[in-house]
């Protein structure tokens, strides 16, 4: 939707969403496949081969350097880290843990989110205090609680002692005078995440097939729709385009148990407004991706969508809507990339 919706007018939104989203079109009704892919359409969309940006033009050149880049822990304080130790593809570009691990196995201080899908999100991070892929991974990289690099300059000196990135940057970067640079790492990485998109059973849906999806999804969409979700999780990646603040209703960590309780953008901001307000999560592939919250702190996908029911739209949703909701959350796993699942062989130290 692209604007946050906070406090009173996101209480009315959330309660009557179909109705506003669609004045004189009511609700798709059961079996009015053509009425709900309308919605769908509409709401959230198909996703694109590649994540563009204007800024960083993706080559194949850049997201093959990149890839390679996103293997490399020699640029790491202590030699073990990398872009993939906290996304790996074998666990759909999350790691499955509650908080990620840096270097000299240090916490990170959030739930690291997937790669997969989220170069064309509003920011990068969950308090959004990186504003993109390529932010991100250059932060990354002097990070205390990743690489832990003193300097950029310290990082690209070891990149530099690596002889054999040096024509892989040129070839990345032609006529740029210094091509290997921690600037450049950050857009060759950046240029093999925009490839990270993962079309799933939903996008064969909102491309006219039919029977993309069963009738369980169809009525977990339908679901999605009217009890409100889509009010923040909208857009092709069916969310990740806004900020939202984490419990509009009651405190989130009433149901999620959270042992800390984390202010998010407040932390970046320092605006009273920003208290408890993340960046909204996009949901493609968000089976596979558990644990779920800024914290990891719930385990199952079902009681992740009746803790966001609760503090996000006052409801409590029974059994029959959570399972439902779930079946077409399930409909959002896609295909990863035959290439992201090939490991790299990198470049020897000389």
């Amino acid at each position: 939707m692209g604007h946050s919706y906070r406090n009173g007018v996101l209480i009315v939104f959330a309660l009557s969403v179909s109705a506003w989203l669609f004045p004189g079109s009511p609700p798709a009704a059961p079996g009015d496949d053509a009425g709900l892919l309308k919605q769908a359409k509409e709401l959230l969309g198909r996703l694109p081969t590649v994540i563009s940006s204007s800024a960083n033009p993706v080559t194949p050149a850049r997201a093959a350097l990149g890839k390679m880049l996103f293997y490399e822990t020699r640029i790491s304080v202590d030699g073990t880290v990398s872009c993939v130790r906290c996304h790996p593809f074998s666990l759909y570009g999350a790691d499955g843990l509650r908080k990620s691990v840096g270097h000299d196995a240090r916490p990170n201080p959030r739930n690291a989110p997937t790669v997969l899908n989220a170069a064309g999100q509003i920011s990068a991070h969950w308090t959004g205090n990186r504003k993109d892929v390529e932010d991100q991974a250059e932060q990354a990289v002097v990070g205390p609680a990743s690489f832990g690099m003193p300097s950029s300059e310290a990082a690209e000196k070891k990149l530099r002692g690596i002889a054999a990135y040096g024509p892989l940057f040129e070839r990345a970067f032609p006529g740029d005078p210094s091509p290997v640079s921690i600037g450049n790492f950050a857009r060759a990485v950046g240029a093999f995440e925009r490839t990270l998109v993962t079309p799933s059973p939903f996008d064969g849906f909102i491309g006219g097939d039919g029977k993309a999806l069963g009738e369980a999804e169809k009525l977990g969409l339908r679901q999605f729709i009217s009890a409100g979700c889509v009010s923040c999780h909208s857009g092709v990646y069916v969310g990740g385009g806004m900020y939202e603040k984490f419990g509009v209703y009651e405190p989130y960590w009433t149901y999620t148990k959270s042992p800390e309780i984390d202010e998010g953008r407040f932390t970046v901001t320092k605006s009273e407004g920003d208290k408890y307000v993340f960046k909204v999560p996009g949901l493609r592939n968000v089976e596979m991706t558990s644990p779920y919250f800024h914290d990891g702190s719930v385990d199952r996908l079902p009681d992740a969508v009746r803790v966001m029911g609760r503090v996000q739209l006052g409801k409590t949703l029974g059994d029959g809507e959570v399972g439902t909701i779930v079946s077409f959350l399930k409909s959002l796993t896609g295909r990863i990339p035959a290439d992201a699942l090939l490991v790299p062989i990198l470049p020897r130290t000389d």
